[in-house]
């Protein structure tokens, strides 16, 4: 413990309660010259709350579409295309099955490190109960779908092995329906008008929060309007356009020859009769990172061979999607962090210039310490003092001042943002190390006074 007395020697103190009244005698002139310091560690914690909260939220939205996921969609066309040959006739393309559940089935047969494989119909339709109707989107699933996606149940069950194997009449839906429909009751148990079908409530979903940015760059619906049922369910009950029926070949018949003429939205119509595809999603979770871009190279030679070379589908990986926006994030954050590290800089030379004039006007006091027995040092330790301090004191006001802002910004603009307490040390450090380097200048200039001429300056 020899070392304390001489960090806490009475000298010390001396120089340190010296740099405190003048720091007090002289507060107006402290506070503007702790300004940039103030903004530049308020723009540093506020700046890195946004950049902290942007990646919370791509976090959890890697959750919404999936860990180590592939993505294979279909590629519905708006109209027939033809392909010329070499002799100049026109032939129609190639025939392809569609993405069907035969796809499914020889991929969990073949294909090795798949931790969960997930079909889904999607139908956009409409939900009808005691005279409230609202559109919402119909989604046959797989039990491995909930999995997936790792969604939780706020009330009910998960469908049991029996309803999805007879496709029964029954239904989970998101928490906004619930909402909706049910404000006041419990829905369980309870039956509600799916499209032209009556299905019976066995679980609502805990809801999930997704931005409106995420729900469009990343191309996440909103699941709390959704409403699941067994994929069974949706194919015997609602639509299965794996299946030919001479009703519908009687109707496009009709179609091409000219006679059924559609009304209202006429391209809606061409799509839904140029989509074969008997599934509209098909979701592949690969039990291992490393073996993903691998994996999605396989279901595209799988998919090929059995599509006959038609490519009539897409394969996207959204991991590697939000990893990029990540990583586009990050930089973002470092562009923002500089920025806020010039404001410290700037503040920094603020206090160099205040605390350089400062010693300039107080050349008299100056010679009458050193004259009176001071040393050079302790001049030196005076005005390291009162520079720290100013920074010590405006970097406080700035940690205050940045939390804030940060929260304000979050509640006015409805951005996410987190203040972590690394953010806070860090500009705090970097203030009080401003105050340390730039105060160390004008304390030599102050202890390199010759104390006759000080005495005599006017």
């Amino acid at each position: 413990m020899k070392w304390l007395p001489l960090f806490f020697s009475q000298r010390l103190l001396t120089n340190l309660f010296i740099a405190i009244d003048a720091v007090i005698a002289n507060r107006l002139r402290s506070l503007l010259t702790a300004l940039g310091i103030i903004f530049g560690v308020a723009a540093v914690i506020a700046m890195l709350a946004i950049g902290n909260g942007a990646q919370q939220e791509i976090l959890n939205q890697i959750k919404l579409v999936g860990v180590n996921n592939i993505v294979v969609k279909p590629i519905i066309e708006q109209k027939e295309e033809k392909i010329e040959e070499a002799g100049g006739k026109r032939e129609n393309k190639k025939f392809s099955p569609g993405l069907t559940l035969r796809d499914v089935r020889n991929m969990e047969q073949t294909i090795p490190g798949l931790a969960n494989i997930s079909p889904e119909i999607i139908l956009n339709t409409h939900v009808i109960r005691n005279g409230i109707r609202r559109s919402a989107k119909l989604v046959g699933v797989a039990p491995s779908y909930f999995a997936i996606y790792d969604f939780q149940l706020a009330q009910g069950v998960y469908f049991s092995e029996e309803q999805l194997r007879i496709g029964a009449p029954v239904c989970i839906v998101g928490a906004a329906v619930k909402s909706r429909f049910f404000p006041t009751e419990d829905a369980i148990g309870k039956s509600i008008k799916v499209g032209p079908h009556w299905l019976t409530i066995v679980g609502v979903m805990r809801e999930r929060l997704v931005s409106e940015n995420s729900l469009s760059k990343l191309g996440i619906r909103d699941f709390n309007m959704d409403v699941y049922a067994p994929l069974q369910t949706v194919l015997i009950r609602y639509e299965n356009r794996d299946l030919i029926t001479a009703e519908a070949l009687r109707l496009e018949s009709m179609r091409s020859r000219g006679m059924i003429i559609d009304n209202g939205n006429s391209q809606q119509s061409e799509t839904e009769r140029k989509n074969y595809h008997q599934l509209d999603r098909l979701v592949i979770q690969v039990e291992e990172t490393a073996k993903l871009t691998s994996v999605a190279e396989i279901v595209l030679r799988l998919l090929s061979r059995r599509h006959y070379d038609v490519v009539d589908f897409e394969i996207e990986i959204p991991e590697l999607l939000l990893k990029q926006q990540q990583r586009t994030n990050t930089i973002f954050n470092y562009v923002l962090g500089a920025i806020a590290g010039i404001s410290l800089l700037v503040g920094g030379i603020g206090i160099m210039n205040i605390m350089l004039a400062s010693v300039l006007e107080r050349i008299k006091e100056i010679g009458l310490r050193l004259s009176l027995g001071a040393k050079k040092s302790d001049v030196v330790q005076q005005f390291l003092f009162e520079s720290m301090m100013i920074s010590i004191g405006g970097g406080l006001i700035g940690v205050i001042l940045g939390m804030v802002l940060a929260y304000g910004v979050s509640a006015v603009a409805n951005i996410p943002t987190v203040v972590s307490f690394a953010s806070i040390v860090l500009a705090f450090g970097v203030a009080a190390s401003v105050g340390l380097v730039f105060g160390i200048a004008p304390a030599r200039k102050a202890a390199s006074q010759d104390p006759i001429t000080s005495l005599r300056y006017e």
